[in-house]
């Protein structure tokens, strides 16, 4: 795919400021949870935490969101800012907790010490720990339908980082309960599809066998894209002491043009605790998919689907679980805007405007790289459909 340069579409371009400082701030949270996960696989490290719903959070998740949101307050003041955002700092804050909030408070300064190599400007004096708590708290928008709102997921997939497999960097903005930017950060994201069936350590391996050509990225970009502007681009990560060059160094990315279900590739979730991989199976059944699944952790779905490397993503989650905005705005944006179809399973555009849950959500996701193969998705679901299956 040749290298073309969006400079004069986002120059003229609605939320151009917004968007800039969005991608730079994603590649510096992907650079920031690259180290940490460099340092927490194959450890048995006091970085990572459970949550009430027995969930993982690492020090990746808080000294993302600390970092995403200083930024966005310097550059648009902290009093114009709502973030909506997983985190919360009661683990951070706990007396048992002092070596995780130290550890959080260096890898935040770590990181912003950084910026200028992305554009953005650093602190003049290093955080104090008080500050870093105070960007976390910040983030307690509950979202809405009016008004902006910052969407971030700081590691989406944090069970696949501590594993050392796929995670994403999630930033979008809304407005007026609409998703009007959309910055996905997928740091291991390898540079052929047929790695995705792998772990991270296998195309690690292999990319030292066969050295990428000239004409390749290493692993690891973030996607982009700007609501109406029917374009999706992809920027590859930076690496060691470069500096960004965005938005030069970026690429339109395409959903692919594969409509026969029997060629298709899927994607489903990885973990089973929120996901019904049954009713999935029947209805890769029932349509006619033949290729087996491609499980993968977090938003890297959507960037399969957006970059033309998978045709559908499908998830029902079980009952009682909500889906919750931060999972999926950036990426439905992104596929949409790359060529794709996003909708519930009753076919509804999924509806942001609600809070921090997706509500009213008919049965499942299912995005498509085109309509043809919606439609028979959607067809299949009604014509299966059976409420004991979740």
């Amino acid at each position: 795919m040749g290298s073309n340069c969006p400079n004069s579409a986002m120059d003229n371009a609605m939320y151009s400021e917004e968007l800039a400082v969005a991608v730079r701030v994603v590649h510096m949270a992907c650079c920031l949870c690259q180290r940490v996960q460099d340092g927490l696989v194959g450890t048995s490290s006091e970085q990572v935490k459970s949550k009430d719903d027995d969930s993982p959070v690492t020090v990746a998740d808080w000294s993302v969101q600390a970092t995403v949101s200083w930024i966005l307050a310097e550059v648009f003041g902290s009093q114009n800012v709502s973030i909506v955002a997983e985190e919360e700092v009661q683990t951070l804050s706990k007396p048992d907790s002092a070596d995780l909030l130290e550890a959080v408070v260096n890898t935040v300064n770590e990181c912003l010490s950084e910026a200028p190599k992305f554009g953005l400007k650093c602190p003049d004096k290093a955080l104090r720990t008080s500050q870093v708590l105070d960007a976390i708290s910040r983030c307690n928008s509950t979202g809405g339908p009016k008004g902006r709102h910052w969407i971030l997921d700081p590691v989406d997939g944090t069970l696949g980082f501590v594993r050392g497999d796929q995670y994403a960097v999630a930033l979008a903005l809304i407005e007026d309960g609409k998703v009007v930017i959309g910055v996905l950060g997928c740091p291991n994201y390898p540079m052929k599809k047929e790695w995705l069936n792998y772990h991270n350590k296998f195309y690690q391996a292999m990319s030292k066998q066969s050295p990428p050509a000239s004409d390749s990225w290493e692993k690891g970009c973030v996607m982009y894209a700007r609501r109406g502007s029917g374009e999706a681009w992809m920027q590859p990560m930076v690496l060691g002491d470069e500096k960004l060059e965005w938005p030069n160094s970026a690429r339109l990315i395409k959903v692919s043009s594969i409509d026969n279900p029997a060629m298709a590739t899927f994607c489903e979730p990885v973990e089973k605790s929120n996901s019904n991989h049954s009713f999935t199976k029947g209805l890769v059944h029932s349509v006619g998919l033949r290729k087996q699944p491609l499980r993968v952790y977090s938003m890297v779905k959507y960037a399969a689907v957006a970059r033309g490397d998978a045709e559908i993503f499908m998830k029902f989650a079980r009952a009682g679980y909500k889906e919750k905005i931060w999972d999926h705005a950036a990426g439905v944006l992104i596929v949409e805007e790359a060529g794709g179809v996003v909708t519930d399973a009753g076919g509804r555009p999924l509806d942001f405007s609600r809070g921090i849950y997706l509500e009213g959500l008919d049965r499942g996701i299912i995005v498509c790289s085109g309509a043809a193969l919606h439609e028979k998705i959607i067809g299949a679901v009604y014509a299966s459909w059976d409420s004991s299956n979740l």
